[in-house]
């Protein structure tokens, strides 16, 4: 049986790792350099880190599904430089709020909002990264950013601890603990984030993930590598172009299509297809030009002779 050598691995990121140090260790566990990842996670949090092998890694930068879920924890009356509990504490305030002061002031930060990406964060002005600024002490003006909070909700609450726990859909480039702390702002008494697990990226949740010691035990078995999730995966959410097999052939090697004699499915939501061969191999994503007809190859993932 021929191995599988590209797909994409779900990993349950635990706490203390960096996202590269998980690459790391898959790299190590696989035998291959070609591995990336998608979603970087901070060391403090934990959860869905979707893992891209071989040919996958050609995934990262079109995926279809950007938004991401969090369950996230803070506590009120404190805050620190870098917005969660790893940070240095400057300021700590007596917290006379309870579980309906947090639900009302929840209702301000859902829907499309503008938000200011922390000091410690990877956002470039001027060519350089904040967090190397933040790091000297040197605190540079931030243009707010436009994102979206797709649902927020309460999950948990300990008003006498200050302690409370929400669950956070939200867009691509969201940062959860600044979305902490300006709760804190509004009810006077500033947050920290104390922690935070990702349950959901690229379209896959926790309940497909497995650990770093799971993944250890299949590799020594050598069968991490039937872990895999095939590419496709990645772009279950697009709706489907299917192919004859002489279109199969044109498309693999580059040849634009005529759209209006493959069979098409509706897209209501984006120009963007995955397109499958006619043996149902998955060949690649593609896009239909302004001409209403011409099928254009956006990443091919399998050449002739190359399944």
């Amino acid at each position: 049986m021929k191995m599988n050598t590209d797909g994409i691995l779900l990993i349950d990121k635990p706490q203390g790792y960096t996202s590269f140090d998980v690459v790391a260790r898959m790299r190590g566990m696989l035998s291959t350099r070609k591995v990336g990842h998608a979603g970087t996670l901070d060391p403090m949090a934990t959860g869905v880190l979707p893992v891209f092998v071989g040919r996958a890694t050609k995934c990262c930068d079109i995926l279809p599904r950007q938004d991401k879920r969090y369950l996230a924890e803070f506590v009120l009356g404190k805050t620190t430089d870098t917005q969660d509990i790893t940070g240095t504490v400057l300021t700590e305030s007596a917290v006379d709020v309870n579980e309906k002061d947090v639900e009302k002031v929840l209702e301000s930060f859902r829907g499309k909002i503008q938000q200011i990406p922390p000091m410690y964060s990877a956002v470039q002005v001027d060519g350089k990264r904040l967090y190397e600024l933040a790091r000297k002490g040197v605190e540079v003006e931030r243009k707010p950013r436009d994102i979206e909070i797709f649902s927020l909700e309460l999950i948990e609450s300990d008003a006498e601890n200050a302690r409370y726990v929400i669950d956070v859909h939200c867009s691509k480039g969201t940062y959860i603990r600044t979305v902490c702390h300006d709760i804190g702002q509004e009810l006077g008494c500033g947050a920290t984030l104390t922690g935070l697990r990702r349950t959901m990226a690229a379209g896959f949740g926790i309940g497909e993930c497995i650990t770093i010691d799971e993944a250890n035990e299949l590799a020594e078995k050598n069968c991490l590598r039937e872990k895999l999730i095939p590419i496709s995966e990645a772009f279950r959410s697009l709706a489907e172009i299917n192919l004859s097999e002489d279109q199969t052939r044109m498309f693999r090697n580059g040849v634009r299509l005529d759209a209006k004699r493959c069979r098409v499915q509706k897209n209501s939501q984006e120009n963007r297809y995955r397109v499958l061969g006619a043996d149902r191999t998955f060949l690649g994503i593609a896009h239909i030009g302004e001409d209403g007809h011409t099928l254009y190859c956006d990443k091919l993932f399998a050449t002739e002779g190359n399944p």
